[in-house]
Parts: structure tokens; C-alpha cells; sequence
């Protein structure tokens, strides 16, 4: 007899101090950042070379955008995140490719839901 796996999923509330609003607040802006500067790599490199761009790809590309001057700041903010942010931008095209999805779109500001999501190796 096999044995069936269940999954669990977990939804916490809670309310932050002023201090970890604002880290959140932080991440949350990285991670739209780091999205919408894959989303636009990934579609420059197909407009212009027809070359599919991964997720090891991007990730390489992070960590060259962690390097610069102007994006150091993504170095302040934990970066399992903002890996998370490149699966699920690759998810969103492995979706698109299988016919199943819309081309994926920028994430904004305004419309966008404010999210993070911290895997377990986040955690200490």
C-alpha cells in the first residue's frame, strides 16, 4: 500500500514594529526590482538574439547586478527572496512556452501585490 505525502502550507498575520515594516517594505521593492529586471533581460535577449534566458542565467545576472554601485543596495535585503522572485519569473515562462500562460508582465508599484516568499533554508 502506498503511502500518500500530504503538503502543508502555513498563513501567519502579524504586526511588525516600525523597524521590521521598513525591511520589509525594503525587500518587497528589491523583489520587484530584481522581477522586472529579469523579465526585461530575458525579453531583450529574445527580441534581439532569439536566446532563452534560464533561471541559472538570471540568477548569474543578480549577482553581477549585486556588484554594481547602483544596485548594492540589493546586497542589504536577504537574497533567498529575491532567488525566489527568479523561480518564479522562470515558472511564469515555463507556463508561457507550455501554452498555459500570458506572456509574464511587469510587476508595478501600485497594482502589484506586495510579497516575499522566505523558503526554510531563509531561516536560521
Amino acid at each position: 500500500m502506498a503511502t500518500k505525502m500530504v503538503k502543508r502550507a502555513f498563513k501567519y498575520r502579524f504586526y511588525p514594529t516600525g523597524e521590521q515594516a521598513a525591511e520589509l517594505a525594503r525587500t518587497f521593492g528589491c523583489v520587484r526590482l530584481v522581477y522586472n529586471m529579469a523579465l526585461a533581460a530575458r525579453t531583450e535577449a529574445w527580441t534581439l538574439r532569439q536566446e532563452r534566458v534560464n533561471y541559472n542565467a538570471t540568477s548569474a545576472l543578480l549577482t553581477e547586478w549585486k556588484k554594481t554601485e547602483e544596485l548594492a543596495f540589493l546586497n542589504d535585503v536577504s537574497s533567498v527572496p529575491l532567488q525566489q522572485a527568479l523561480r518564479h519569473l522562470q515558472v511564469a515562462f515555463t507556463n508561457f512556452f507550455g501554452k498555459r500562460a500570458k506572456y509574464p508582465t511587469f510587476k508595478s508599484k501600485k497594482n502589484s501585490r506586495r510579497s516575499a516568499e522566505y523558503t526554510t533554508s531563509a531561516f536560521r
